[in-house]
């Protein structure tokens, strides 16, 4: 299943609306990318969202 192993994103249902208006169902299904992250001092390879890899990739606060 598509899930983030960070913060748990998974998929969500919506419409889809055409032009006319008619909505018809559908899922949004989160980007989820394998990456390996340092978890706990140790490298693992997990399946991530990218909206948690962009936070992974920010410079913590105070250092710059």
């Amino acid at each position: 299943m598509a899930m983030c192993d960070m913060c748990g994103k998974t998929k969500r249902a919506g419409n889809n609306v055409s032009h006319s208006k008619v909505a018809t169902k559908r899922l949004f299904r989160p980007n989820i990318q394998k990456a390996t992250i340092m978890v706990k001092g140790q490298l693992k390879s997990q399946k991530v969202c990218t909206r948690c890899l962009r936070t992974l990739a920010k410079a913590p606060r105070g250092l710059k």
